[in-house]
């Protein structure tokens, strides 16, 4: 499901429906460019600064406020249940509230272009030793500063990525939310991974996989079970709910390969895939 998110946030309440149906607790709201101000509730979350740049100051708005923070895309905002924020500038911003309470020593703003404690760890969608990927809430210590298993974060570039889906059980839910897109960049989806598993032939195989274009300011939800593959030149806030668990990122490109390969015995069309991934079984 795709939403576009501006001063209007196009196919973002049903993708938000979807989302929350799937992930009982969790919301997901849009306050776009201009805003003002992000009222109280009664609940922590999480806010992706998108957009453009600004500041933002914590409080109610009728009160005193600290100093403002500065805040660009690729920031996240904590913000913990029954404060306000108000937001000066340009930045919209994606709220993903939570079931669970935030854990206490996190920043109430991560920056991972600024903050030194988080530097490049290639892995996932990019895996090249020069890769920019970037972990803002992380499920493993050892990976990353800031740790939470409720929701994990990730900022990175996508040139090329391997196929792959995460499980419905012991897996979870993503997202792309899109930051940067150069022209000819694309994502390439399925539901029907069970049938590329078993690697059964496609009447049409045109239709086994879905391939869209990707532009900036584009949000993407990927439920649990749905293959996707990133190409081109995109800047992607990743985000996992409830978060990323080892084990749950599983390659499909080695089948899509067995696949292409039999179609193309047969004279037919063969599928797009990873060719370094698709030598052996992937499981990340």
């Amino acid at each position: 499901m795709r939403a576009r998110l501006g001063a209007e946030a196009e196919g973002l309440e049903a993708l938000a429906r979807a989302f929350e149906r799937a992930n009982p607790g969790y919301t997901l709201a849009w306050w776009p460019p201009g805003s003002g101000h992000v009222p109280a509730e009664d609940r922590d979350r999480v806010l992706f600064v998108q957009g453009a740049a600004g500041e933002i100051r914590f409080g109610m708005a009728s009160s005193a406020v600290p100093d403002p923070r500065a805040v660009a895309p690729g920031d996240l905002v904590l913000l913990p249940a029954g404060t306000a924020l108000r937001v000066g500038g340009g930045p919209g911003l994606l709220a993903f509230g939570l079931p669970q309470a935030l854990p206490p020593g996190l920043p109430p703003v991560i920056r991972p272009d600024h903050d030194p404690r988080i530097t490049d760890t290639p892995g996932g969608c990019a895996e090249d030793d020069e890769a920019y990927r970037r972990l803002l809430l992380t499920w493993r210590p050892e990976r990353g500063p800031y740790v939470f298993h409720g929701l994990n974060a990730h900022r990175v570039r996508i040139q090329d990525s391997f196929s792959h889906y995460h499980p419905s059980a012991g897996g979870f839910d993503e997202f792309y939310l899109v930051q940067a897109a150069a022209a000819g960049s694309r994502l390439i989806t399925s539901v029907r991974v069970p049938e590329i598993e078993r690697e059964v032939l496609p009447e049409d195989p045109a239709s086994l996989l879905q391939v869209q274009p990707v532009a900036a300011g584009e949000l993407y939800y990927l439920p649990r079970g749905t293959l996707h593959r990133g190409l081109g030149d995109l800047v992607v806030q990743v985000i996992a709910v409830p978060g990323f668990r080892p084990g749950a990122e599983i390659g499909l490109d080695h089948h899509l390969r067995r696949i292409s390969e039999a179609l193309a015995a047969r004279g037919r069309p063969p599928l797009p895939y990873h060719e370094a991934a698709s030598l052996a079984e992937v499981v990340k």
